[in-house]
């Protein structure tokens, strides 16, 4: 076959180390929708999204391909750190526009999320503080400032130190699986009120004082960690927290946010507005790499501090601004299949949890979990593991009812037949 000799001169000549071709013997020749064909001919059924950068399908959504081709056209690079272009500003004014918090805010653009993240601790940092709270569980990115943020899985972290200094990590509010041993689901203000009380009576006592924190990062909804998503009030509890000590919040919306969750913003599902904000991944369409960090005017850089090259460039500034109005239309259908999801995954897991597009079945066993995949992937089903024994379900957006359906009663067979 011409995928596994692809597989084997592509192991010969690159390196990247989160492949696993026995798991995924898969060469993409090309897509169309939520249908992905290899080089031999074969089609799946896209459960992954690219890890959300395909929200709107393979390749893209034709409008996004569209406006794509008009702006490369006309003007892509444009040094956009030292000139100025019209879809940089246009999509600036959007993402400050749509995001969470009724103040005047700004935006830098960048080319990845973990860029996204590097220009937001400098964002917190400028405030003069110097520690930073970040989540176990949560994954913000692999370069210094955003590994040393990580915290999702061991392996991410294990040649790469020292990390950057003044990172605490702390307990997720993860229902299933926490170190108090709480059923989070029975008692939701239990659990978060040991987070905050973590926080507050052991860090801020014992580790360092609340006025040196300079933020507390989060994912509204952790990805890499598992699709945990948290008690509902969680965030909310957390803002008081970080108010009371004039401490700021951040949200990373690189994976959930632009409408996986069925709100433009994940953090919208929890009633809190954060200081600064990370997108990356699907507001590109699948075309473009793109980051974008929205933050509070007041916070903004000083002459000099933070630029990039490409950041900001045209071409995936147009295709970022297209993504954001084909996104906000296809809010109510994102509501509507995720209902189909949550009835049909329930029961399917050791445990199940989600929102809209984004969910997770987790199994107390990896092997378990592996061979769900594997053999969905045999049957024509792409899905993607999460955390330590998770499996994450996030077709792209656009899925029709029926093709949810038909992935959904492939995904049920095979458990069946696994367990």
């Amino acid at each position: 076959m011409l995928s596994r000799k692809i597989i084997e001169e592509s192991d010969i000549y690159l390196a990247t180390s989160t492949r696993d071709p026995e798991l995924f013997p898969l060469v993409i020749d090309h897509g169309e929708g939520v249908w992905i064909y290899d080089v031999d001919g074969n089609k799946y059924l896209d459960f992954t999204s690219g890890i959300g950068v395909n929200n709107l399908g393979w390749p893209s959504h034709p409008e996004v391909i569209k406006i794509g081709i008009e702006q490369m056209q006309k003007l892509a690079h444009a040094a956009a750190n030292d000139f100025y272009n019209i879809p940089q500003l246009e999509l600036a004014k959007k993402l400050v526009t749509y995001s969470p918090g009724n103040f005047q805010k700004k935006v830098f653009f960048s080319n990845s999320g973990t860029e996204a993240i590097e220009a937001s601790i400098k964002v917190v940092k400028n405030t003069g503080r110097k520690y930073i709270i970040a989540f176990l569980g949560g994954f913000h990115g692999r370069t210094f400032g955003s590994i040393s943020l990580t915290a999702s899985k061991a392996v991410q972290r294990s040649i790469v130190g020292p990390f950057m200094p003044g990172v605490i990590h702390v307990p997720y509010p993860n229902p299933y699986r926490n170190p108090w041993h709480i059923n989070g689901y029975e008692n939701p203000s239990e659990l978060v009120n040991r987070v905050i009380e973590f926080i507050e009576d052991y860090i801020f006592v014992n580790l360092v004082p609340p006025e040196e924190v300079a933020g507390i990062f989060f994912e509204p909804i952790q990805g890499e960690g598992g699709y945990v998503i948290p008690p509902k009030n969680f965030f909310a509890e957390l803002q008081k927290l970080a108010k009371k000590y004039g401490i700021l919040l951040v949200d990373d919306e690189v994976q959930m946010g632009l409408g996986r969750t069925g709100k433009l913003f994940a953090i919208e599902n929890f009633n809190t507005v954060p200081d600064v904000i990370t997108l990356a991944k699907a507001l590109g369409g699948g075309i473009m790499p793109i980051g974008a960090t929205i933050f509070r005017k007041d916070l903004d850089f000083k002459p000099g501090m933070h630029s990039n090259t490409f950041g900001g460039n045209a071409l995936a500034c147009a295709i970022g601004s297209k993504v954001i109005d084909i996104v906000k239309d296809l809010l109510p259908h994102v509501n509507e299949i995720g209902k189909i999801f949550a009835e049909e995954l329930q029961g399917l897991a050791d445990d199940v949890r989600g929102i809209g597009l984004a969910w997770g079945l987790e199994y107390n066993e990896k092997k378990v979990r592996d061979r769900i995949i594997g053999e969905s992937f045999k049957r024509g089903l792409l899905l993607l593991p999460a955390g330590r024994s998770a499996i994450r379900v996030i077709p792209p957006l656009v899925i029709s009812e029926e093709e949810a359906k038909q992935g959904l009663d492939i995904l049920k067979k095979v458990i069946k037949v696994v367990k």
